[in-house]
């Protein structure tokens, strides 16, 4: 082979919160492990979860792991399977505990216990009343959690490749995965990775939407990965749009502003929420708040003036609670919106935020491709994996739980492969040829697309097609508009090709993941015919026989795309608990 070749037991692509937990499991194990990352890992995208990792630890007041499953069961619009949810929600107080040994400064309450919030849809028996189960940092969680753990792996002796982008999944001729391809941003130099099992920890992929949360790298290219080495997609049609974005700039604003007791008003100053969500108000699940506030904004009474978003307001709480609790939010206010949230409220409107689908997983963290087989080799967890825990819409602070959990999940389902595994397979004659070939394709085509222009008809195809509220004709034109837009990323070319780090080079490689995101995303929302959580479609409307526009007789099902000609299937979901009983079917109200 003509290109270098580094040999590791595992290699782990992500270096954000899922992605580090896994290499915790390997390296700890004894087990030779490479993550490797486009940025240095305490910049991943975990860094900046706000608001907490929810856990039942009943601190404050009394929790448990039933009624977390209950409420999360409840927020996936029954779409999420049950044994995986039980197996994250009895994990959850473990996860915790496991942090807190390694050192994170969680807030504390008076008796030294972990501080914990309220958070949207999390109750107390089976739906009572708000909780407090958000076990939180300020409201910089996810930047105290990725500092322990990658200290963690140091000390550990993780082998970290920072600045590298994977470009391709190495299966071999009996579709075991035994590598990745990647290249080092910098030198454009191409290497494989050959290893006895991948983790694809690789997180979300945002950025298919003109507004989003996301960071830049947030391009999915672990889907885009799996997609072109034949593992379909599943549950892509379901996209979060978090309430409350920076109105302008897209930056995310803690749901902990709510928990803390900020209220969503609108040009009236009415909290107006309470006419949604009569019992949970503004803490109800995220996807009833966004469209609440879609529907204030889509019926004049936005604020400012283009009447284009609401006011998230804290100016009733104690200027010491802010400065304590919320610092990082006052900054942000202050920097994005230029407001001061202790003097004004702050301006929000939905934004693009969470991916719910992802490549299919277990609750083991091993990846389960066509015909519902466990691919060999190959393991997911965090935000690029469909376990599925979060089903058609997630609980707010469920992320950094499941990315917790299933990151362990994966490492020791990898660990107890590789402890009974063989030696390394060998590497197919062609193992590279694919990745060559593409990147060599992007270097030296002429007369093609520019990659700004490429990413701006994916972006604005999906956020003009697929938004909060979805509309039957939207959505097929959408469908046969970016199949087009394919065409053209086909047809990428580096205009400037003296740049340097290979930006160009590596923005056009995310282009070829984003496209195949935004294709199973377009095409899964059309074909499905109801509504159900983030997915809500105008000719599914809330009916007698349809509660909320779900129709579970025909629907209750995962949608799975195959990249192979844009096909659909279905697979059933896991009603079944491992232990306890069924979380029966009703109306989802809050």
């Amino acid at each position: 082979m003509s290109i270098p070749v580094y040999k590791f037991d595992a290699v782990v692509v992500g270096a954000g919160g899922a992605g580090l937990r896994s290499a915790i499991q390997l390296s700890e194990a004894g087990q030779k492990t490479a993550v490797l990352s486009k940025v240095f890992p305490t910049r991943s995208h975990t860094v900046a979860a706000q608001g907490g990792v929810a856990a039942s630890l009943g601190n404050s007041e009394e929790d448990n792991w039933r009624w977390h499953m209950y409420d999360t069961v409840k927020g996936s619009d029954w779409l999420g399977d049950q044994d995986s949810i039980e197996f994250m929600c009895k994990k959850a107080v473990e996860a915790v505990v496991d942090l807190e040994h390694y050192g994170m400064p969680f807030d504390r309450v008076d008796n030294g216990k972990i501080y914990q919030r309220p958070f949207g849809g999390h109750m107390s028996n089976f739906g009572e009343k708000p909780v407090r189960r958000a076990c939180a940092a300020a409201d910089r969680t996810g930047h105290a959690m990725l500092h322990a753990m990658y200290q963690r792996n140091v000390k550990a002796n993780t082998q970290f490749f920072v600045e590298w982008m994977a470009l391709d999944l190495i299966r071999d001729r009996e579709g075991v995965v035994v590598g990745v391809t990647a290249m080092e941003m910098e030198t454009g130099q191409i290497v494989a990775f050959h290893a006895r099992a991948v983790i694809f920890a690789t997180g979300g992929s945002g950025r298919i939407f003109a507004s989003s949360t996301n960071a830049f790298i947030n391009t999915g290219d672990g889907l885009g990965m799996a997609a072109r080495a034949g593992i379909p997609l599943e549950d892509m049609e379901f996209w979060q749009f978090h309430p409350t974005g920076v109105a302008g700039a897209g930056v995310l604003i803690t749901e902990g502003v709510r928990g803390e007791g900020g209220i969503l008003r609108n040009a009236d100053k009415e909290r107006f929420m309470e006419r949604y969500a009569p019992n949970a108000k503004d803490l109800a699940s995220r996807d009833v708040v966004s469209r609440a506030m879609t529907t204030e904004i889509k019926e004049g009474r936005g604020c400012g003036p283009n009447k284009d978003y609401v006011l998230l307001d804290i100016t009733h709480l104690d200027p010491a609670t802010i400065m304590k609790r919320l610092p990082g939010i006052r900054e942000i206010s202050i920097q994005f919106a230029g407001v001061d949230p202790i003097k004004e409220p702050i301006p929000v409107v939905p934004t693009c935020h969470y991916q719910m689908g992802g490549i299919p997983t277990s609750y083991d963290g091993r990846v389960v491709g066509a015909g519902n087989a466990v691919v060999p080799g190959f393991y997911a967890a965090g935000e690029c994996a469909c376990a599925s825990v979060h089903g058609a819409n997630r609980l707010g602070t469920n992320s950094l739980l499941d990315l917790l959990v299933f990151g362990k999940s994966a490492g020791d389902s990898a660990v107890e492969d590789l402890k009974k595994g063989a030696a390394h397979r060998d590497l197919p004659a062609d193992a590279v040829d694919a990745s060559l070939a593409r990147v060599e394709a992007i270097n030296n085509r002429t007369g093609g697309v520019s990659v700004f222009d490429a990413r701006q008809a994916i972006s604005r195809t999906m956020q003009d097609h697929a938004g909060v509220f979805r509309f039957a004709d939207l959505l097929q034109k959408g469908a046969a508009q970016i199949l087009e837009v394919e065409k053209t990323v086909r047809n990428l070319e580096i205009k400037d090709k003296s740049q340097v780090w290979n930006t160009a080079r590596v923005e056009a490689l995310e282009t070829e993941n984003l496209i195949e995101v935004a294709k199973a995303t377009m095409i899964s929302a059309e074909a499905r015919k109801e509504s159900r959580g983030a997915h809500v479609r105008d000719d599914a409307p809330d009916t007698p026989e349809f509660p909320n526009g779900r129709n579970d007789k025909e629907w209750l099902k995962h949608t799975l795309w195959h990249r192979d000609g844009n096909r659909i299937e279905y697979k059933p979901v896991r009603l079944d608990p491992l232990t306890v009983e069924t979380v029966a079917l009703k109306t989802r109200s809050y």
